[in-house]
């Protein structure tokens, strides 16, 4: 029986990762063609033996050879595969009126979760390479971006709005894939995307030995325990308050002080300290030791409070 089979595979796995049955179209063929030369896969097919011809025949042509040989020819793709001849080969089947192979379409490869950010790397390759703004730019003049990423991310966390949040984890992501591309360039200590991931992997693995290793954790805080202790180790800090950053917001800081050093069972701020500061320092650690973030809580105060005002300002 003729037939024609159009392979569609993902320019995002490795080269000659193909699935079995894909391996069995190309091998049993009596004719293998694809349309771009270019095509990721093509060398490593040619490389298992498979004869393969570059041609883009109409869906006229391809109809034509496969009926009047009887044999089955197989169309190498892409992930999008060819949407001109499978239009065409649409056509000629839904007319009723001519004789038509077999058709079939095979994916070869699939996506693995994931596979969309080495796209995100590719673009930013290009980016970094054509675009002269994006060319000159460095870890310190893109610092700023960073932070206001993050904050409105945070903003759409607590809008609740999931589009939004969708896109701002987006913009995030682009700052992190966006410095790991400065790396690159850096003549004297150059690392990439490839090593912030392989370095997070590996403190994630260490830091998680009740899934990866031997160690029991039936409860959050059972798991915090063990976080805190290989993160003690691995830094083997001299002090509660080193690795602390005073640039994030000073509630926040206050919360991480503070609880840097309740688990560490030193004193808490004293309570009956003048000064408007000391009385908010004192105010976040103990919001920090009842479990309550102050920064989170005090942001959702002010929102609160704004329309609060908004509804004030309409009613006037």
């Amino acid at each position: 029986m003729s037939r024609i089979v159009l392979l569609t595979t993902s320019h995002r796995v490795a080269p000659g990762m193909l699935s079995w049955p894909a391996w069995q179209a190309l091998h049993g063929a009596d004719r293998v063609l694809c349309a771009d030369p270019a095509h990721p896969q093509l060398p490593h097919v040619r490389e298992a033996g498979v004869e393969v011809e570059i041609a883009r025949p109409s869906a006229r042509e391809l109809v034509d050879d496969c009926v009047s040989q009887d044999r089955t020819v197989v169309v190498l793709a892409t992930a999008e595969g060819e949407p001109q001849l499978t239009d065409g080969l649409a056509r000629l089947a839904g007319s009723g009126r001519e004789e038509m192979p077999e058709l079939e379409l095979l994916p070869g490869a699939y996506d693995l979760p994931g596979a969309r950010l080495l796209d995100l790397v590719q673009v930013m390759d290009r980016i970094r390479a054509d675009c002269p703004w994006s060319g000159e730019q460095s870890h310190e003049g893109l610092a700023k971006y960073a932070i206001e990423e993050a904050y409105e991310l945070v903003e759409a966390i607590e809008a609740g709005d999931r589009g939004e949040l969708l896109e701002e984890l987006g913009d995030v992501l682009l700052q992190v894939v966006f410095h790991a591309r400065i790396a690159e360039d850096d003549p004297e200590e150059p690392f990439s995307v490839d090593d912030v991931a392989a370095g997070i992997v590996t403190k994630l693995i260490h830091r998680h030995p009740h899934v990866f290793g031997e160690e029991a954790a039936e409860t959050p805080e059972e798991v915090q325990a063990h976080w805190q202790r290989t993160k003690a180790a691995e830094k083997r800090r001299e002090s509660v308050t080193d690795g602390v950053p005073l640039g994030q917001p000073a509630l926040a800081l206050a919360a991480k002080l503070s609880g840097r050093a309740r688990r560490a069972g030193l004193p808490a701020p004293p309570q009956d300290r003048a000064g408007t500061g000391a009385e908010l320092l004192a105010l976040a650690a103990r919001a920090e030791a009842e479990g309550t973030d102050p920064e989170t809580a005090l942001r959702s105060a002010a929102r609160a409070y704004r329309d609060a005002l908004r509804g004030a300002e309409q009613d006037g």
